[in-house]
C-alpha cells in the first residue's frame, strides 16, 4: 500500500519504489513530521521526532504540545502567530485584526486515484498508478478548515502536496497567504540548487550551501519569471549527477512564486512553496473556500540525475496530457527570424514551397498578422486579418500552404492589448490597471485584464473565430510582459489583492476552453522566449519556448539547466540562422541542428535564401530527427557534461527505459591545441549486455562503455558536434 495509517502510534506513512515519507499526529492533534528519505519499512519511527530529554532542555515547551516547542518541532503544516517563529504556510486576517491561527487533525480519508484541483493544472493518474490522503484539520478558534492532500505516485518516487481552505466561521475572513507544502528536514548540511536568468538566459543554474537563516527565490512579477524559476532541489554538499542525496520541488502554478529553504537555530532545515505572499490577500465569505496550486516533491539516493529523470517522467506521464502527449511533433518552420514583421502572403507561401522541399512539416506565422501590426507598438487586443498583408485572407494563405503539402500554424498574444489599438479605444479599462494612477508601458503594451471573465470571454472568441476560420493546427501563445499595476475598477476593495491569482486562473481558463474546442491543436506555450516555463503551463502544452536565444552554444546551457526539472521532450528548440541573431555567434550548421534535436525541433530562419548546403543538411537533420526523436522524446536523460562548469565540451545521453539503445551527443566548445582524443563514459546502459556502435559497427561491453569511456572521434574547430548511437546486442 503506497500509504498507510498506523492507529496505535498515529503514523501516517506514504512510499513511493525508493523512498518514504512521514508524520505523526499527537495526543495534542498536531501534526509533527518525521522523515522524508530512503525508503523505510516501520511506521513505528516516533523517535525521530527528537524530543530533547535531558537537560538544560528547550526552555520553550508548549503545554499545549506536550512536550515539544513549536520553534523547534517539525511542524508538518506550519501557521502564524502561535510560537513557531520559522517560515507559516498559513496565515489569515479576522474581523478583530488578528492574524493567529493553528492546524488541528479531525480526520482523514485514503483512497486511490487523484481528484481534479478546481481551477488548477495538476498531475493526474489512473486508480493504478496513484493513491490520495486527505487530513482534515481545523482552528477551532476561527472556524477556518484546513484540508492538505498528498498523493502517492510509486513508480515515479514522486509526492505531491497541496492545501485547502473552507471559512467555516461565523464572519468573513481574509486569507494572507496559503503555501502549498511544508518539509522540514532534520539537517542544514545542503546545497540548494536554483535556476535564475533573464531574457534570452534563462534557467542558469547557481549551487550555493545552505546557511543560516532564510534563502530564497521568488517571483511577485504576476507570471514564473525570466528572472527565477519555481524550481529548487536540495542535496548534500558531495552529491553529483550519480551519486549522493538530492530532494526537487517544483510549483505546478504560472504566477508570482515563492520557494525558500530555512535553517533554524537547531540546524534544522525548513522547505517551503506555494503562491507569494506579496501583495495578496484572498475575500473568504462563510461558507467559501480557496485552493492552492500542487507542489511535486521527489526524493533520490542516487544523485541529482535521477531526481531529474523522476521528475521528468511525472511530467511526461502524469501531467503532460492531450493528444500529443505521447507523439512527435511536427517539424515546423517560424517565420519570425526569416521576417520579424515584414512578410506577406507571397513571402510565406515561397518560405513553406522551399521547406517541403527540405522535409520540413508545419510553418508557423507569427507576429504581424493582425490589426495594423508592423511593429511591436500596435494592434494586440484586435485579433482581425491584416488583408492588406494577408492577401486573400486567412483561409486563402492557410489552404493554399496545405496544397503545398504544409500544416499551419500561427501566433497569438491573447494576453496583452495595446493602447494603439481599436479594442483599446472601445475599452480602456480592460487592462490590468490602478485608476488615477499611470499605466507603465512595457514594449509599447498593457496586460488585459484575465481576472474578468467578461474580458476572458471576448477575447476567446475573437481567437476561436479565427482557428474555424481556417485549418490551423498549431497555436502559439506568447506573453511579452509581466504585471505591475495590479487592480481594477470591477472587484471591490476586499478584493483587489486576489487579482494576481484570479489573473492565473483566468490564463488556465482560457487555455482549458482552447484545448476543450479544438482538442487536436498543438498549443506551444511562450512568454519573452522561456519566461513562464513551468509545471503548470505543461499541463497545458506538450511544449514551452525554451528561450528567445536559438544559439546552440547559449543553448547548452540553457537546456542543461532546464533540464534539472523539466522534460526534454518539452523544450522548444530551432535551429537558427548564423551569424545567431541573438550574439552574432557563427556555428555549424550541423551543431545547431544536433542541440535542437534534443528538443522538439524546428527551424527559424529564411530557407529561400539559406545556401544549397544548408538545404541538403536540414534534410539530412530531418532524417536524424526522425530515427532518433522517439528516444528523446520517451528515454531516461543523463548529464555528462556540465556546460557551466567548463567551455571545453558538453555532452548528454538519451536511454531506452528498456535499455536497448542509447544516444549519445557531445559538442566540442572550444577546440584545445594537442588535446586529439577526448573520452566519455555513458551512462545508464545495462550491466552485463552488449552495446554496437552504429556507425562503426564495433560491440563494446556495457561495462566497457561507462567505466573506461567512449573515445570520441578528434573535432576540428570550435563549436562542432557529434552523436554516437548504441544498439544492446
Amino acid at each position: 500500500m503506497p500509504i498507510v495509517y498506523d492507529k496505535q502510534k498515529r503514523v501516517f506513512k506514504l512510499d513511493t519504489n525508493k523512498s518514504s515519507y512521514a508524520f505523526h499526529v499527537t495526543e495534542s492533534k498536531n501534526l509533527l513530521h518525521l522523515y522524508y528519505g530512503g525508503y523505510i519499512p516501520e511506521t513505528d519511527i516516533t523517535h525521530m521526532l527528537r524530543i530533547p530529554e535531558d537537560a538544560p532542555f528547550v526552555p520553550s515547551t508548549h503545554d499545549g504540545m506536550g512536550p515539544h516547542s513549536f520553534d523547534c518541532a517539525a511542524i508538518e503544516f506550519s501557521t502564524s502567530g502561535v510560537a513557531d517563529f520559522r517560515e507559516p504556510c498559513f496565515q489569515v486576517m479576522d474581523k478583530y485584526g488578528m492574524s493567529a491561527c493553528e492546524c488541528y487533525y479531525k480526520s482523514h480519508n485514503i483512497y486511490k486515484g487523484k481528484p481534479k484541483l478546481k481551477g488548477l493544472p495538476a498531475t493526474y493518474g489512473t486508480e493504478d498508478e496513484v493513491e490520495t490522503l486527505e487530513v482534515y484539520c481545523a482552528d477551532p478558534n476561527n472556524g477556518m478548515e484546513i484540508v492538505l492532500m498528498y498523493s502517492v505516485f510509486p513508480q515515479c518516487d514522486v509526492i505531491t502536496r497541496s492545501a485547502r481552505v473552507c471559512n467555516k466561521g461565523k464572519d468573513p475572513i481574509e486569507l494572507r497567504r496559503l503555501l502549498s507544502t511544508c518539509v522540514d528536514l532534520d539537517r542544514m548540511d545542503y546545497d540548494m540548487i536554483t535556476l535564475h536568468g533573464t531574457w534570452a538566459r534563462e534557467r542558469h543554474v547557481e549551487r550555493l550551501p545552505l546557511r543560516f537563516g532564510k534563502q530564497s527565490v521568488d517571483s511577485n512579477r504576476g507570471s514564473t519569471s525570466h528572472a527565477l524559476n519555481n524550481f529548487i532541489a536540495l542535496c548534500d554538499h558531495t552529491a553529483t549527477e550519480d551519486f549522493g542525496e538530492a530532494y526537487g520541488f517544483s510549483l505546478v502554478y504560472s504566477g508570482s512564486f515563492l520557494a525558500m529553504a530555512e535553517v533554524n537555530q537547531y540546524e534544522k532545515t525548513r522547505v517551503v512553496m506555494g503562491i507569494n505572499p506579496y501583495d495578496f490577500s484572498w475575500h473568504l465569505e462563510i461558507g467559501e473556500e480557496f485552493q492552492a496550486p500542487e507542489v511535486i516533491m521527489t526524493y533520490s539516493g542516487e544523485g541529482i540525475g535521477q531526481m531529474s529523470r523522476n521528475l521528468h517522467d511525472i511530467m511526461r506521464n502524469n501531467l503532460i496530457r492531450g493528444k500529443w502527449k505521447d507523439l512527435r511533433r511536427p517539424i515546423l518552420i517560424n517565420n519570425w527570424e526569416a521576417t520579424y514583421f515584414n512578410f506577406d502572403t507571397e513571402k510565406l507561401l515561397d518560405i513553406a514551397r522551399e521547406a517541403k522541399k527540405a522535409g520540413i512539416e508545419m510553418l508557423v506565422m507569427d507576429d504581424g498578422w493582425f490589426g495594423h501590426r508592423n511593429d511591436d507598438r500596435s494592434s494586440l487586443g484586435d485579433w482581425f486579418v491584416n488583408e492588406d498583408k494577408i492577401k486573400g485572407g486567412l483561409k486563402y494563405l492557410v489552404d493554399e500552404v496545405n496544397k503545398i503539402g504544409l500544416k499551419f500554424g500561427i501566433w497569438f498574444e491573447p494576453e496583452m492589448i495595446s493602447p494603439d489599438s481599436e479594442l483599446y479605444k472601445e475599452h480602456p479599462d480592460w487592462c490590468i490597471h490602478i485608476p488615477g494612477r499611470p499605466r507603465t508601458l512595457v514594449r509599447s503594451q498593457l496586460v488585459i485584464d484575465f481576472s474578468r471573465e467578461d474580458v476572458r470571454d471576448y477575447i476567446y472568441g475573437r481567437i476561436k473565430d479565427i482557428l474555424s476560420s481556417a485549418n490551423i493546427e498549431y497555436v502559439k501563445w506568447d506573453m511579452n510582459r509581466q504585471l505591475s499595476e495590479v487592480g481594477n475598477e470591477v472587484l471591490p476593495p476586499e478584493r483587489q489583492r486576489e487579482i494576481w491569482h484570479r489573473y492565473v486562473l483566468g490564463v488556465y481558463d482560457m487555455q482549458e476552453r482552447l484545448l476543450t474546442d479544438f482538442p487536436d491543436l498543438l498549443l506551444e506555450n511562450c512568454a519573452g522566449g522561456g519566461s513562464r516555463f513551468d509545471a503548470g503551463m505543461l499541463y497545458y502544452s506538450p511544449q514551452i519556448w525554451t528561450s528567445d536565444d536559438t544559439d546552440a552554444i547559449e543553448r547548452l546551457k540553457i537546456q542543461y539547466g532546464t533540464s534539472l526539472c523539466y522534460p526534454c521532450s518539452c523544450f522548444g528548440a530551432h535551429v537558427s540562422d548564423s551569424p545567431n541573431h541573438c550574439v552574432g555567434r557563427i556555428t555549424p550548421f550541423e551543431t545547431r541542428g544536433h542541440v535542437a534535436m534534443s528538443g522538439t525541433f524546428g527551424y527559424e530562419l529564411d530557407v529561400t535564401r539559406i545556401s544549397d548546403d544548408d538545404k541538403w543538411n536540414i534534410r539530412k537533420q530531418i532524417e536524424e530527427f526522425n530515427k532518433y526523436n522517439p528516444l528523446v522524446r520517451t528515454g531516461d536523460y543523463y548529464r555528462i557534461g556540465d556546460p557551466f562548469a567548463n567551455d571545453r565540451f558538453d555532452a548528454w545521453e538519451f536511454v531506452a527505459k528498456d535499455k536497448s539503445e542509447a544516444l549519445l551527443e557531445y559538442v566540442q566548445v572550444l577546440k584545445e591545441p594537442s588535446v586529439f582524443l577526448h573520452r566519455v563514459k555513458l551512462k545508464g546502459l545495462m550491466k552485463g549486455a552488449y552495446y554496437r556502435h552504429e556507425q562503426t559497427g564495433k560491440v563494446y561491453s556495457a561495462e566497457l562503455l561507462m567505466n573506461s569511456g567512449f573515445d570520441i572521434p578528434s573535432l576540428w574547430g570550435d563549436f562542432r558536434s557529434y552523436i554516437a548511437h548504441f544498439v544492446k546486442v
